[in-house]
């Protein structure tokens, strides 16, 4: 039978995670095997994160990676956010966010899951790659991102100039960066109202004329004011959930949509907002 030392029980406990008697156990029941010690463990662990699909993962960090022209942002969830905070689980959050951009993954793939996998069953919690997102910068397009707190929140923006020499600009790359934490603190619903589903702003407007109909000081009034009065909520409401029209985070007094004017005109040229993502842990789609 072979010697099973302490060197081997320190390894293998590294590599698995696992317990220091459960690593001496597997290593002297497969005698000496390092390998077949690790299957043993590996097989363990997978039994106990099966064991525990069924839980919650409402935990987890947001990653977010630019490369060249591409941007990718990931939710990798966990059960608790002690995990989330793990070395490991961090390591491999960037992980696959690197290799989403260099394999061109658009969703999660075998690969990027059986990373997933790898980890969670030496951690021993349930985790997964719950969401993924590519973005992709054409010419004349910049992009910038801005993580929150501890990852809880994560955003990409990408804006558009008609002179791509304007995104050498320091104001301009501070712009775009403002504009992914005004995403953060405000969380608008669409970046104009052009961008809004006509069908879910109608569901919208139903809402508020039922409301009206149960208000005594509004539904007696004459159908044309009424409608005034309907008109007047739901352009409230927009201004309320369209990035361009909310107040701006570095300066409330001007609309977004003033501040992008005043930075194309400091910048010589047309900036526009082209497209954001906002990522918050435990709000995407299982």
């Amino acid at each position: 039978m072979a010697e099973v030392t302490a060197a081997d029980v320190k390894k293998l406990r590294e590599k698995t995670g696992a317990g220091m008697m459960e690593c001496k156990n597997a290593l002297v029941a497969c005698d000496g095997d390092f390998a077949a010690a690790e299957k043993i463990l590996k097989e363990k662990g997978l039994a106990a994160v099966e064991k525990r699909a069924g839980r919650a993962t409402n935990e987890g960090k947001i990653f977010v990676k630019i490369q060249d022209s591409k941007a990718v942002l990931l939710e990798l969830a966990s059960e608790t956010d002690f995990v989330a905070r793990n070395p490991e689980f961090i390591a491999l959050g960037e992980t696959l966010a690197g290799k989403i951009l260099e394999k061109g993954y658009t969703e999660p793939v075998e690969e990027l899951n059986s990373l997933v996998t790898d980890l969670a069953t030496k951690i021993r919690e349930n985790m997964s790659l719950k969401r993924l997102t590519v973005l992709n910068a054409a010419a004349g397009e910049y992009m910038t991102q801005y993580i929150h707190g501890n990852g809880n929140i994560g955003i990409v923006v990408k804006l558009g100039a008609d002179k791509p020499e304007a995104f050498e600009n320091e104001e301009v790359r501070a712009f775009a960066f403002n504009i992914a934490l005004h995403v953060a603190a405000f969380n608008p619903a669409a970046i104009g109202r052009d961008n809004i589903d006509a069908a879910w702003l109608k569901e919208q407007e139903d809402i508020f004329r039922k409301q009206m109909e149960q208000d005594e000081s509004i539904k007696n009034k004459p159908a044309n004011v009424v409608e005034n009065i309907l008109k007047g909520k739901v352009n409230k409401f927009l201004k309320e959930i369209c990035l361009l029209d909310q107040g701006y985070v570095k300066d409330e007094k001007l609309s977004v949509s003033q501040a992008l004017a005043e930075i194309s005109k400091t910048a010589g040229a047309a900036i526009t907002i082209r497209d954001y993502v906002y990522y918050k842990v435990g709000s995407g789609d299982a």
